[in-house]
């Protein structure tokens, strides 16, 4: 008896430990957007807003949309916030520019029924490798000075 009821334990224990490997097997590793890289983009979004002397709110958000560092300008309107931070959303929540929805909106009016989204230039994206790790909005000036400023806090990521 006491021989069945090991080699029952031994069986059970190897099922287990064959379901557990495959499970593990299948995580992926994966980068994340941190404080530091965050705060690097922005002061090179703002080397670039103040090279052009434009005041601008600038976001950065994570892989979750979640709000990583917020960045207001002196002098910039306080209505750019809300704005900057729904380009990062929406360019992390689709994983492409801003600029495809700000384009189609012109020839697409029912693009605007998606609802909680930014239809404006100037949010992009953050990859790393082929890995979206979060996005960067910018708001304060026209839509494309926002995407080249957004473009600049990219580059420090590229560099890299």
């Amino acid at each position: 008896m006491l021989k069945l009821r090991n080699t029952v334990v031994a069986v059970a224990v190897t099922m287990l430990t064959a379901i557990a490997l495959p499970a593990s097997a299948q995580l992926a590793d994966k980068k994340a957007m941190t404080l530091d890289a965050a705060k690097k983009m922005v002061a090179a979004s703002e080397a670039e807003a103040m090279k052009n002397k434009w005041n601008v709110v600038i976001a950065v958000v994570d892989d979750g949309g979640h709000l990583v560092y917020l960045q207001r300008m002196d002098g910039t309107q306080t209505g750019s916030i809300d704005v900057a931070i729904g380009k990062a959303k929406t360019a992390m929540a689709f994983k492409r520019p801003t600029k495809v929805f700000d384009d189609l909106a012109k020839t697409r009016p029912s693009i605007m029924s998606l609802g909680d989204v930014t239809l404006l230039e100037g949010g992009v994206p953050i990859k790393v490798g082929e890995q979206v790790v979060g996005a960067i909005g910018v708001s304060g000036v026209t839509s494309q000075q926002d995407a080249q400023i957004a473009e600049a806090g990219l580059a420090v990521l590229e560099a890299q």
